[in-house]
């Protein structure tokens, strides 16, 4: 299939899903590819092709091989206690019980691990490829386990990674947050502001920020409103968000923290009569609430998913071309919003 893969000038996987006839390659390219596989003598595998139908289909098959799930977030049970990484987690688990693999966790701030140490717990155990989750602070891995990303499989889910740049798997954060916004003016609203900590924008690499500002395109300049990144500093002092709100006089604010809806209540804002908010990662221990569902749990099973097509394709190591998934999000309606807002407003 390589082999196939240079002569057309394509990833293998462009190859494997050409000679399935798959949809997603344009039929002239499945059509050249074909060719080029005919003329190379390649034949496929019936044995792996049946595996793989199995594991695209979803039908459970036998033990395999173990993966190793690695915390890199600085609390040793974010996997249990956090907001977010226990979905992330879930998925993970999901997709390799679905398809026969079994998942060790490891804690990659374990002042006893280094890269090193723990290729060697991994070679021990016949642990072939690894999912990374739990980044909430920075995208960038410790320096001392360079080894293992040079030695195994590795995909991320969250967010994407630089030094090293791996291949990854997340929400779509730029869509995500700009069909937030979006929503935001269908309901009626004309003034949609983003509150959100500059650290997690950042971890993101903007792109929530990405998304408002290329919707705030379709409003005239006096309704753009400058977002506000001071969430930490607000946490200690909440006048300071009290004063971007008097400001910029959002009429319906899109976050990720639940407390802004204490600090507007504290401003004498009523939600959702006479401010809206919008949760940009919606979770079922705040049902009230309207906003996006990022649904982390497809994005850990497409981790996993990931990294069992990089053992099948015997890759490993740092890419040279990261490859990424980004999984859609969808709204859910909640009472922190006016639905016939745009009727409310004309009545009144």
């Amino acid at each position: 299939m390589l082999d196939v893969a240079r002569a057309a000038g394509v990833s293998k996987n462009a190859v494997s899903l050409a000679l399935r006839n798959d949809p997603q390659i344009p039929p002239p390219t499945r059509k050249r590819i074909a060719e080029i596989a005919k003329r190379l003598g390649y034949t496929r595998n019936p044995v792996v092709s049946h595996l793989m139908a199995q594991l695209r289909t979803g039908a459970t098959v036998g033990h395999k091989a173990t993966l190793a799930l690695i915390n890199a977030n600085k609390d040793r049970e974010a996997f249990r206690q956090h907001p977010t990484i226990p979905s992330y987690v879930a998925g993970c688990l999901r997709a390799a019980n679905r398809q026969g693999y079994s998942l060790d966790e490891f804690w990659l701030h374990d002042p006893e691990l280094d890269g090193p140490r723990l290729i060697r717990i991994l070679q021990t155990r016949n642990i072939r490829g690894a999912v990374i989750t739990g980044l909430m602070n920075n995208n960038r891995l410790p320096e001392r386990f360079h080894a293992l990303w040079e030695t195994f499989p590795c995909v991320v889910t969250g967010v994407r990674t630089r030094n090293p740049a791996l291949s990854f798997c997340s929400t779509d954060h730029h869509i995500l947050a700009r069909r937030a916004f979006e929503k935001a003016l269908q309901l009626g609203y004309s003034r949609p502001g983003l509150v959100l900590d500059a650290v997690i924008d950042d971890l993101v690499e903007g792109r929530f920020t990405a998304g408002v500002l290329v919707a705030q395109q379709a409003l005239p300049r006096k309704q753009r409103v400058q977002p506000f990144y001071s969430v930490t500093e607000a946490k200690a002092n909440p006048c300071i968000f009290h004063k971007w709100l008097e400001k910029e006089k959002p009429d319906v604010i899109l976050t990720l923290y639940h407390t802004v809806r204490q600090w507007v209540a504290d401003a004498g804002l009523k939600v959702p009569e006479e401010i809206g908010l919008i949760q940009l990662e919606w979770r079922k221990d705040h049902k009230d609430w309207a906003g996006m569902h990022q649904h982390n749990e497809e994005v850990g099973e497409a981790a996993v998913e990931m990294v069992i097509g990089m053992l099948h394709n015997n890759e490993r190591g740092v890419p040279q071309f990261p490859r990424a998934t980004l999984v859609g999000s969808t709204w859910t309606d909640g009472s922190t919003v006016q639905v016939n807002r745009r009727v409310l407003k004309e009545v009144s």
